[in-house]
């Protein structure tokens, strides 16, 4: 892990988590981040239309759904971030020829949705009881004009950063699987926001860990 410059400060706005919300999906969750807040269900394993069988692992489909309107290029572009980041951690090949479909309904962007989005996968994965090689989450950054970098942005705060950078982190070697940035930035600040995205992340984890213990030990 590369050092964090003494500048370079990981705060995360409050987290907040509830798995089993809804009743139709095999897992779901929603996850807030501040005043972000996004809804996840995930269905299957299920039969898979023929054109988009895989005779060895299983087909995953990720939607995501604005607060108002159709999706856009924007959302097709998070639906591929999700999507390679959640087949980089589930045993799809555990369940051939079948069907996972994720579908992520956004309540609130209030900015750090694509990061948002991601804790509420990987909390709906986890509902639904999917095997999985590693838990993952996310976390957005930026770096404002004068050069700090800032964790967790809201959105007027992204509106003034120059760069944007969103990592999924995984839970073993705290290892970037996926990366989606805009933006001018250097090679030495995006080594040090992935740095900062690391630290951060063990805070992520540790609130999986809370929110997991605290709903198993209430059914006890």
């Amino acid at each position: 892990m590369m050092e964090v410059s003494a500048s370079s400060t990981v705060s995360l706005r409050k987290f907040g988590c509830e798995q089993s919300l809804l009743s139709r999906p095999d897992g779901s969750a929603s996850f807030v981040q501040g005043d972000t807040s996004v809804m996840a269900g995930v269905y299957g394993p299920a039969e898979v239309k023929v054109s988009k069988e895989i005779y060895d692992r299983a087909t995953l489909e990720v939607l995501i759904q604005p607060k108002v309107g159709l999706p856009s290029v924007k959302e097709r572009s998070q639906e591929e971030c999700l999507r390679q980041t959640c087949e980089a951690s589930l045993l799809l090949s555990l369940h051939p020829r079948s069907s996972l479909t994720l579908v992520l309904q956004v309540l609130h962007d209030d900015g750090s949705l694509l990061s948002c989005c991601l804790n509420a996968a990987c909390m709906a994965l986890m509902d639904a009881g999917l095997p999985m090689s590693c838990l993952f989450c996310g976390v957005t950054c930026g770096i404002d004009s004068e050069g700090q970098i800032v964790t967790d942005p809201t959105a007027d705060q992204e509106k003034e950063s120059r760069a944007l950078m969103t990592f999924a982190i995984d839970s073993k070697e705290r290892r970037v699987m996926m990366s989606s940035t805009k933006g001018s930035f250097s090679v030495h600040e995006l080594q040090q926001c992935i740095a900062v995205c690391q630290r951060a992340s063990e805070k992520i984890f540790q609130f999986y860990r809370d929110s997991v213990s605290r709903r198993y030990s209430k059914s006890l």
